[in-house]
């Protein structure tokens, strides 16, 4: 990497300030709702919200990005809009205003990290692999954010959330002002059309085992803080807890460039999963234990670290030159989006039920994904490591 050419920095800082707003919602975002009265099955439908808007948006903006090439201008975009409808949660916080305020912020807020990670990549080019070294800032600054909320929001009203979450929003949209368009060579390859891409059995296997495992997170981030409360937790440890597993995130980013040297990709994905089904067994059953509930916290190392790096990796291969856009909305909407908003709804309505009925389908969810990777992911791009990469 030229220090020359990539502004190494300032794609860090727009990392730090996104996962700051990520940190501030994840961890706190149940509580907060949880203090306006509102039901599980409320909390559940407003947290598929956040979800579901990912389903549609990053697709939109992602085909809007490669055909106009004005990648970094919509991410700015985004972020001013999604800062004007957060504000909205200033004034009104009755269910159905919720709705509206929130439908509206994620769908300009999901314009922005698909399309922040092509921009990210293009700047790398063929040191695509370090990506971990810019993306682990956004590690710290969640790991930062959540810890320092936890302690304030022991002695601070937690309905103070929404004011927190614009002051980053407001940095957020400054960072990316801070940042150029990369210059892209013109003769970036596409070897395929973005439909025939998305029809290839290891790419639509990949995409249902992104699913799947986004799914299963449902239980973890709409309801995790809401049940370690009930279990006499106080919000500083709740906060330590998020930030612990971070911290292993971060570590995994560190010394991603290293794994994927020395493992394949699929062996990678397999391993990440067969872990996260440990992990949603854990928190289920054994939630009482602050030593499982640590030690499952680590395993997010890889039921996000190792998991997420590969998807990078695998969606650069997989979409390359003017469909990168695309790929990455996709990857985004898949997983993150429907994923997501299926794993809130399934978490809202079986949570009044059993929060261990909730962890437990969660878990198969996660044996689901890793039985989609094993038997459908074959072929070089995901067989191979960076080392003998195609």
């Amino acid at each position: 990497m030229s220090a020359t050419r990539l502004p190494y920095w300032r794609l860090s800082g727009f990392y730090f300030f996104y996962f700051s707003v990520v940190g501030s919602l994840l961890p706190f975002w149940g509580l907060y709702l949880h203090s306006l009265n509102f039901s599980a099955a409320e909390i559940g439908y407003i947290s598929a919200i956040l979800m579901a808007t990912k389903v549609v948006a990053p697709n939109v903006w992602g085909w809007l990005s490669d055909r106009t090439g004005k990648r970094l201008t919509i991410v700015r975009l985004g972020c001013f809009l999604a800062c004007l409808c957060f504000i909205v949660l200033l004034f009104r916080n009755s269910f159905w205003w919720m709705v509206l305020a929130v439908s509206l912020y994620s769908f300009f807020w999901n314009a922005v990290l698909a399309q922040f990670e092509v921009i990210t990549l293009n700047y790398l080019g063929l040191n695509a692999h370090y990506y971990g070294r810019i993306r682990v800032w956004g590690s710290v600054g969640f790991v930062v954010v959540v810890v320092g909320l936890g302690v304030l929001f022991d002695w601070l009203d937690i309905r103070y959330l929404p004011i927190v979450v614009m002051v980053f929003l407001a940095l957020i949209w400054l960072s990316s002002l801070s940042i150029k368009e990369p210059v892209i060579g013109e003769n970036k390859r596409t070897s395929g059309s973005f439909i025939q891409t998305v029809k290839q059995p290891p790419v639509l296997f990949f995409l249902i085992g992104c699913f799947l495992l986004q799914a299963s997170h449902g239980s973890y981030y709409t309801f995790y803080s809401v049940f370690l409360e009930g279990l006499s937790y106080s919000r500083t440890e709740i906060g330590f807890l998020w930030a612990l597993g971070v911290l292993a995130e971060v570590l995994i980013f560190l010394v991603m460039h290293r794994v994927l040297r020395h493992f394949s990709l699929r062996l990678i994905l397999l391993a990440s999963l067969f872990l996260t089904i440990i992990r949603w067994w854990l928190i289920g059953c054994f939630a009482e234990s602050l030593t499982v509930l640590i030690v499952a916290q680590l395993l997010h190392a890889f039921s996000f670290g190792t998991f997420h790096g590969v998807s990078i990796e695998l969606i650069r291969r997989y979409f390359d030159g003017n469909i990168q856009g695309q790929g990455q909305a996709l990857y985004s909407a898949v997983g993150f989006g429907a994923g997501g908003a299926v794993g809130a709804l399934l978490s809202g309505a079986t949570w009044s039920i059993s929060p261990v009925l909730s962890f437990t389908i969660s878990a198969l969810l996660a044996a689901f994904a890793w039985l989609c990777v094993y038997l459908g992911m074959r072929g070089k791009e995901v067989e191979a490591s960076l080392t003998h990469s195609i």
